[in-house]
């Protein structure tokens, strides 16, 4: 099988309560491909340099028309009017495209520290924030498209001070016109950059951000609607035979197509997020032998870093580190490591509803071709407090927050869903009978409360 770097995504799952009869598996190409290109910071500018040039082409031919047509009518006064302001705005283009890149070199430079400084303080996962940050890319494109196009419009104005009206071919009107609207333009964006860049360096709108993407992903897995049959023996195995990285997405329609068309269950060994080598098993076939190899290129992506989109997990994951950050001596930020906790039981929350275990990927006909595995509730309990609860004993504004949420937790789920909290609640309390020796000092941290120490 092969294991070079393909396009990134998943299935567009349709979000169903209660589930229809059949799962759908079918991945929109268009889907896949957005969410690769939000993982890249290259794209937007290119294609912005590229339209800058259309643009540019097509508003030269319209000024050598508008100035063509005006001399064929004999209208010479409109046309020393048009060079009059072009001349005023040729000065305005010419301090633009001397200006602009300058402007970006320091915009940017600063912005670059500032994600330094936000890695820093909370987990170096949040440079994944503002390298699909949608507004970032829309700043430093329209940024680089107005330097462009002001170097391309000065290209249009004619030699001399003062034209002859009777013998010029083109006034860049309409480029000139454009020009100042694109330095307006910028000078909004400029505005919302600097927000959105200092919105990335406070902790409740990263939590926020890293939250509704987790729920997000939660909402694209597909709900079984029945008990799915278990896979038979396995018959054939494939390997990953690609570079080692770790699993970031899977194209679950052409596996479930290549299942179909050879009358065979696949199963999907390894789970989002895992690092796989060469050699790793990766699929396995049950029911008969594995499609040829040439249909399984390219359905799996692997990367050199976890992506939220098939991977709800990796955001429990963030959450946990930037708690645990908060929460070391060198840092000592527990009102940091309560908002993790808020978000935490927020994503709980809405998981504990779910039917989570293995995904069942059916086709067309109602018959499970893929199945793949994913975290259940239990794995998702203890990635979430796990680590939490070992460094949050000496922290009563933690634990706290901690019991709050456990306790908020328990009046949501099942019995059966409830064990794994139960048992963190009582590691818990241990936790903190062994730390604090002060009966009351004990009483104060085991009390629960969501604000922690209000």
């Amino acid at each position: 099988m092969s294991g070079k770097s393909v396009p990134s995504g998943g299935s567009e799952y349709a979000r169903r309560r209660p589930p229809a009869p059949t799962s759908p598996s079918s991945a929109s190409s268009l889907s896949l491909l957005r969410e690769r290109l939000r993982d890249t910071f290259w794209f937007t500018p290119v294609s912005g340099l590229l339209a800058a040039f259309v643009i540019w082409w097509g508003l030269s031919e319209l000024d050598t028309r508008i100035v063509t047509l005006l001399r064929e009518e004999g209208a010479y006064q409109e046309l020393e009017d048009l060079l009059a302001f072009a001349g005023d705005a040729r000065t305005i283009v010419t301090t633009v495209s001397a200006a602009m890149m300058t402007f970006i070199g320091v915009v940017f430079s600063i912005s670059l520290v500032a994600v330094q400084m936000a890695s820093g303080q909370l987990t170096p996962r949040v440079v994944r924030i503002f390298v699909r940050s949608r507004i970032s890319k829309l700043t430093l494109t329209v940024f680089l498209a107005t330097f462009a196009f002001s170097l391309l419009v000065l290209t249009s104005y004619e030699g001399g001070t003062d034209p002859d009206p009777r013998r010029v071919t083109s006034v860049p009107l309409l480029q000139s016109l454009l020009t100042l609207g694109l330095v307006g333009l910028s000078l909004l964006l400029f505005v919302a950059y600097v927000s959105s860049t200092l919105r990335l360096m406070q902790v409740g709108p990263v939590l926020d951000h890293i939250t509704r993407e987790s729920l997000d992903a939660l909402k694209r897995q597909p709900q079984a609607p029945d008990p799915a049959p278990e896979p038979g023996p396995e018959t054939a195995r494939a390997a990953h035979r690609g570079r080692a990285g770790v699993l970031r997405s899977v194209r679950v329609s052409r596996l479930v197509r290549a299942a179909r068309r050879h009358g065979v269950m696949l199963r999907l060994v390894p789970r989002a997020g895992d690092f796989l080598v060469p050699g790793t098993p990766v699929l396995t076939a049950h029911g008969g032998p594995l499609p040829p190899p040439g249909t399984l290129r390219r359905t799996v992506l692997v990367g050199v870093e976890r992506s939220l989109y098939q991977d709800p997990a990796f955001g429990l994951r963030q959450l946990s580190d930037i708690a645990l950050r908060a929460l070391s001596s060198s840092v000592n930020d527990p009102t940091t490591a309560v908002q993790c906790l808020d978000r935490i039981v927020q994503f709980l929350s809405v998981a504990v509803h779910l039917p989570l275990g293995p995904l069942h990927h059916r086709d067309r006909r109602g018959a499970v071709r893929l199945v793949q595995e994913v975290p259940g509730w239990t794995e998702l309990v203890d990635l979430a407090f796990e680590e939490i609860r070992g460094c949050a004993a000496s922290s009563p504004q933690v634990t706290r927050r901690f019991l709050a949420g456990l306790d908020d937790l328990l009046l949501l789920a099942s019995e059966e869903r409830g064990k794994p909290l139960l048992r963190h609640r009582a590691l818990l309390v241990e936790a903190v009978e062994r730390t604090v020796p002060e009966a009351a000092g004990r009483a104060f941290a085991l009390r629960p409360d969501r604000q922690g120490i209000a």
